[in-house]
């Protein structure tokens, strides 16, 4: 089934979960911001994209056995979760900034729905030309 779906589909497919994860990662922050000591976290969301989006020439290892060689599409793209290196520690060592947070969600939200909005009109597309744009009627 891999071949069935152009780029953009599985481009957007991977964004989807990648926006995803960044959300998962936004709302723990939230949820720890009155937790002492810890460190906000953030996804390297580009990163992870560019390597959805990379040609291939670069052949990923898929697990510990070298012979398993992986996908080299966006389908096994995973992004890093790292510590975010902006945050301001307080005085018991929390760098979550809760106000920063809601608007990384909130902004993290609108561009998942716009993916989601993309990737309907791709596949309405892909419907109407297997339907009506393809003289079966």
């Amino acid at each position: 089934m891999k071949g069935m779906f152009d780029p953009t589909i599985r481009a957007l497919s991977q964004n989807l979960n990648l926006r995803l994860e960044n959300q998962n990662v936004i709302a723990s922050n939230i949820a720890n911001a009155d937790t002492p000591g810890y460190k906000s976290k953030a996804v390297s969301f580009e990163q992870a994209m560019r390597d959805a989006m990379d040609t291939g020439e670069n052949i990923k290892l898929d697990g510990d056995n070298e012979a398993h060689i992986g996908s080299n599409g966006p389908e096994g793209v995973k992004a890093d979760i790292y510590d975010d290196p902006n945050g301001v520690e307080s005085l018991d060592g929390n760098t979550v900034d809760r106000a920063a947070e809601m608007s990384k969600m909130k902004e993290n939200q609108i561009l998942y729905n716009a993916s989601v909005e993309s990737l309907r009109k791709k596949i309405g597309m892909l419907e109407y030309g297997i339907t009506e744009g393809g003289g079966n009627k």
